[in-house]
């Protein structure tokens, strides 16, 4: 079993940056894919970015691509997620997730998610 627990959001203006974190408990964090989601008020839960098991691939959404930058530290059992350049449509909680196989974006294929971290981007 693997418990997420995400930090790194709050409140920032459009064209702001953010570094959100996900840290990963037990020894088999490179065991998994690691993704980021989003759900926005009234929206479903989207797919955001993943990165394989050691980091060499990775997945961003068209609405991220070239804002957002995915990365893992497997020594340290954790993800980032580097958020520039953030817009309003940007507000969301942010989730990260765990899974063992590559399909990024499917939400079905990850076992594990945390709780969530809010991140608002005020106009």
């Amino acid at each position: 079993q693997v418990q997420l627990v995400e930090s790194g959001g709050g409140l920032v203006q459009a064209g702001g940056s953010l570094r959100l974190s996900c840290a990963a408990s037990g020894r088999t964090f490179i065991s998994y894919v690691m993704g980021w989601f989003r759900q926005a008020p009234g929206k479903e839960r989207e797919s955001v970015a993943a990165i394989s098991w050691s980091g060499v691939s990775t997945y961003y959404a068209s609405s991220v691509k070239a804002r957002f930058t995915i990365s893992r530290d497997n020594a340290k059992n954790t993800m980032y997620l580097q958020m520039n350049s953030l817009k309003p449509e940007d507000t969301a909680v942010y989730y990260c997730a765990a899974g063992s196989r590559w399909l990024p974006s499917k939400q079905e294929e990850y076992v594990y998610w945390g709780q969530g971290t809010q991140v608002t981007v005020s106009s």
